[in-house]
């Protein structure tokens, strides 16, 4: 668990996970992504929690929306530009962004920035949860006990 004289600690205490599971081509264009896994450090279990930083020019990810999980974003430091159905806005520390489940709404951060720049995200774990993505050939869906990439028409990556 996180720590053995008690429930705090400090994030930076823990490895970065840099990267994606997402496949080519997508995988390389959030190479430089890196979050901390704060939620996983207490076991927890019912919702995710990371700590993020995306480097200059770097995208969170894919824009993407899902069907059963509520996400949230908290900006620490830095500046990032949110793009949603409804356009782009900028981000600075202490602003907050929220996304419900089963919202069409793909969203996505990028960096556009020459500074690193940390937010704090805050999501569901529902297994049944299938994640769309908007612009390109791709949905997340459940496979297996776990999830799998497939393209629109259901072939897999």
């Amino acid at each position: 668990m996180a720590n053995a004289n008690g429930p705090g600690f400090d994030p930076k205490s823990l490895p970065e996970h840099t990267g994606s599971t997402y496949p080519e081509p997508f995988r390389s264009q959030v190479a430089g992504r890196a979050k901390r896994r704060l939620g996983d450090a207490f076991g927890l279990t019912q919702f995710g929690v990371n700590l993020a930083t995306l480097p200059p020019g770097c995208p969170s990810s894919m824009r993407h929306w899902h069907s059963r999980e509520d996400e949230f974003l908290y900006m620490v430091e830095g500046e990032l530009v949110l793009v949603t159905d409804a356009g782009e806005q900028i981000l600075k520390p202490g602003m907050v962004a929220g996304f419900p489940a089963g919202k069409a709404d793909g969203h996505r951060l990028i960096n556009r920035t020459d500074k690193p720049a940390v937010y704090l995200e805050v999501g569901g774990r529902d297994a049944r949860d299938v994640c769309e993505y908007p612009d390109i050939d791709m949905r997340a869906e459940p496979f297996d006990g776990g999830s799998r990439y497939v393209r629109k028409d259901g072939t897999p990556y």
